[in-house]
């Protein structure tokens, strides 16, 4: 049976009044006047976009013991650390060797994007929008972010005008039950998750997975001397009690390692079995992680391909309040210890090339990553985050892009639907069998041969 969104009662949760994304009056007042900064390199944090309500709830848990050499041994970029300075009447700074803007030979970017909700190839060639980015908007009055901006140096979280829209999604999709959690780009979740190995593991550590896990994120683990210990799968993914085993019964002096401390999953829509983890599943995984003091990191690029079960004549939704109620409730919506990175990406509901995603976790954690970025990747490209800003945030909003999300859901159905009719059409029944997926791109087809 396909998993289905239920009510889940956490301990320590509290009421929080989250805008309607639907409401551009509600949103604007919870947007405060000047918030964003908008000068070059300027630093932002999520805290100057969520909403006040969100302060009231209690702080995430510490996680020094998990954290590895490595991350506890970065320390600020004394670079990035100056930026905050630059905002200050007069500052004219010499020590960061920041290009002019009069060298850069891009004076205007124009991309056409859909116009909500017209989003078919079709409509948006005959009625779609072309929205322009100039070098000086900023300084013109004209837009938030320029050219001027996204194309010098940034700060390593990604910039203010893409932190305030990342901010503001995970808030209102996910309502994370603790106060202090951080959103910061990243170059897409292959990265992400690079660089999380890197930030809780030592070469030589073990790691829980699905039993079969993402190819890239193995391969990925495997340079770096990290091993795999997988855990047993169903037709809802992650099986909680045989991580309970397998974590209660772990033998040090046979595996040559600590018990692992860091999980691994994609819980919806599962690469490569299409898989997808149940509200009860996810709660149940979540108590088993408490217990062995495990680290989640939720890898989710699917989870608004989210479907109706195949054939069983459910309509979809017709609304966006109806969209966001029937949608699993993520690891982040029930993680009350701040137990849970969460990687998001726009590759599959936008376009892998922008490269650009986001991490959600508690203060302590995406603090660690941004040291980390500071000296390696630095943020996504400043072409993606302006055209990503245009698009989500001037284009269609929060509820626009509500509305593309439903558009994409329906496309993936539709693309599921005739795959799996395929599957009955042609794929002989005595030597293989499937699970209609309820998420995602993938379905797992195991055969057997007579």
């Amino acid at each position: 049976m396909s998993p289905s969104a239920v009510d889940i009662k956490v301990q320590g949760d509290t009421a929080v009044t989250i805008p309607n994304p639907v409401d551009n009056n509600a949103l604007a007042a919870w947007r405060k006047t000047g918030a964003v900064p908008t000068g070059t390199a300027a630093f932002s944090t999520s805290d100057m976009f969520k909403s006040p309500a969100c302060f009231t709830r209690p702080k995430a848990k510490r996680w020094d013991h998990h954290l590895s050499l490595e991350a506890k041994s970065r320390k600020p970029s004394s670079l990035k650390g100056a930026a905050k300075f630059l905002s200050r009447p007069g500052m004219i700074s010499l020590g960061g060797g920041l290009p002019s803007s009069e060298t850069f030979p891009f004076e205007e970017m124009s991309i056409k994007v859909p116009r909500a909700p017209k989003f078919s190839e079709a409509e948006t060639h005959v009625s779609g929008t072309t929205i322009t980015a100039g070098k000086h908007d900023i300084k013109e009055g004209k837009s938030l972010f320029d050219l001027e901006v996204a194309l010098n140096y940034g700060q390593s979280v990604g910039f203010a005008q893409m932190v305030r829209f990342v901010t503001e999604h995970t808030e209102i999709i996910h309502e994370p039950p603790y106060s202090d959690w951080y959103c910061c780009l990243t170059v897409g979740n292959t990265m992400a998750w690079d660089a999380t190995l890197r930030i809780f593991c030592e070469r030589g550590d073990y790691i829980l997975t699905e039993e079969y896990a993402f190819a890239s994120a193995l391969e990925t683990a495997a340079p770096l001397g990290i091993r795999i210990a997988a855990v047993k799968m169903d037709e809802q993914g992650l099986l909680p009690e045989d991580m309970d085993e397998l974590l209660s019964n772990w033998d040090e002096k046979a595996r040559g390692a600590a018990k692992p401390h860091l999980l691994y999953t994609v819980p919806s829509g599962q690469n490569p079995t299409g898989a997808t983890q149940s509200a009860q599943r996810r709660q149940e995984v979540y108590k088993v992680c408490q217990r062995h003091d495990i680290f989640i990191v939720e890898d989710e690029p699917y989870y608004f391909l989210q479907m109706e079960p195949y054939k069983a004549g459910v309509p979809p939704p017709s609304s966006r309040e109806e969209f966001l109620k029937v949608l699993l409730p993520s690891f982040l919506k029930i993680d009350v210890d701040g137990r849970v990175l969460r990687l998001e990406s726009f590759s599959k509901v936008l376009s892998p090339g922008t490269r650009t995603g986001w991490i959600v976790g508690s203060e302590q954690i995406v603090e660690r990553f941004a040291r980390h970025f500071e000296s390696s990747n630095q943020n996504p490209s400043g072409f993606s985050q302006l055209a990503l800003f245009k698009l989500l945030d001037e284009e269609w909003g929060h509820a626009g892009y509500l509305d593309w999300l439903m558009h994409m859901r329906l496309y993936y159905t539709h693309r599921r639907d005739a795959l799996l009719e395929a599957c009955e059409k042609y794929l002989p029944r005595e030597v293989t069998s499937w699970v209609p997926p309820s998420a995602g791109m993938f379905v797992g087809v195991p055969h057997s041969f007579i």
